[in-house]
């Protein structure tokens, strides 16, 4: 699934690999790795996280990787109160374990989620 944001940059395509080559695929390559609407081919992971790095070293913080982008999707997914079965999922993870390598929540994070279920919390903010 593609967030709004996501589907604005991929130009209106609504299935097909994110990363594209800038040339038409070879017949070898598996139909899934191909874009429908324009023929062209996915990018390896490699040529993808070199372009994707390229385009945020003027970023605050410098260089990011793919893998960086991965991890915190899912960890603001989880911050924001995502289940465990929608982390997996979003991520495509089959064990909970691989997961917790992901999704790493911070104690800032877990401080505003107990406090915002804080039954005391709640009853002193409705008397207000």
């Amino acid at each position: 699934m593609w967030q709004t944001g996501t589907a604005r940059l991929l130009a209106g395509r609504k299935t097909g690999p994110v990363f594209l080559t800038d040339r038409k695929a070879r017949p070898s390559v598996a139909l899934v790795d191909v874009d429908p609407r324009t023929s062209r081919a996915r990018l390896s992971y490699r040529r993808a996280a070199e372009v994707f790095e390229q385009h945020t070293t003027d970023l605050p913080g410098g260089l990011y990787t793919l893998h960086q982008l991965r991890h915190s999707g899912l960890t603001h997914a989880a911050e924001d109160g995502a289940s465990t079965p929608m982390l997996m999922a979003l991520s495509g993870h089959t064990s909970v374990r691989s997961l917790a390598e992901y999704a790493r929540v911070s104690a800032e994070a877990l401080g505003r989620w107990q406090a915002e279920r804080d039954p005391a919390g709640r009853r002193a903010g409705g008397r207000r």
